[in-house]
């Protein structure tokens, strides 16, 4: 029994060092990191506690997000994170980014999801793992917080983003 938790062990280590990876990996050269033409949709969201701040900008056209950016400065998580969201949600419906934004909040406050929800969600998923760090909740959060609240915006407003 010790000889296979040894190695079941190291496995796990193995697995974090590729999170690392990925993570430092998305933070160092993020995708769709930049202000974006004619946003129809836009949030900014500041973490007082550190001083992380996300500026997201959507395009929504015919009810999908067509295109997406996002500014500001953070720690490697926020950065990260902000740039796997974009990933994930980019050519997704509203109501598809919603459920992914809300998935991801879920699994930060404890409550876990199946394989199937998980993979919705692409790379943005290894950050999942951060969230046993409690101080490092918010910062993985914030830019789907930003999401949540630039298309609820929308859907107040009647969603009449429909260029």
């Amino acid at each position: 029994f010790k000889r296979q938790r040894s190695s079941f062990t190291l496995g796990l280590s193995k697995l974090n060092q590729l999170y690392r990876a990925v993570i430092l990996d998305a933070a160092a050269h993020p995708h769709h990191k930049g202000a974006i033409q004619s946003p129809t949709n836009e949030m900014t969201l500041h973490n007082p506690t550190c001083g992380d701040t996300v500026n997201l900008q959507l395009k929504v056209t015919d009810g999908k997000i067509s295109d997406i950016g996002f500014t500001g400065d953070g720690c490697t998580i926020s950065q990260a994170s902000a740039s796997m969201m974009t990933d994930a949600v980019s050519g997704k419906t509203i109501a598809e980014a919603l459920k992914m934004a809300k998935i991801f909040s879920d699994e930060a406050i404890g409550k876990q999801h199946d394989e199937a929800d998980l993979a919705l969600l692409g790379d943005a998923q290894t950050l999942t793992s951060i969230m046993q760090f409690p101080a490092r909740i918010k910062c993985a959060t914030l830019a789907w917080w930003a999401l949540t609240r630039a298309l609820e915006n929308d859907q107040k407003a009647g969603g009449t983003n429909n260029d």
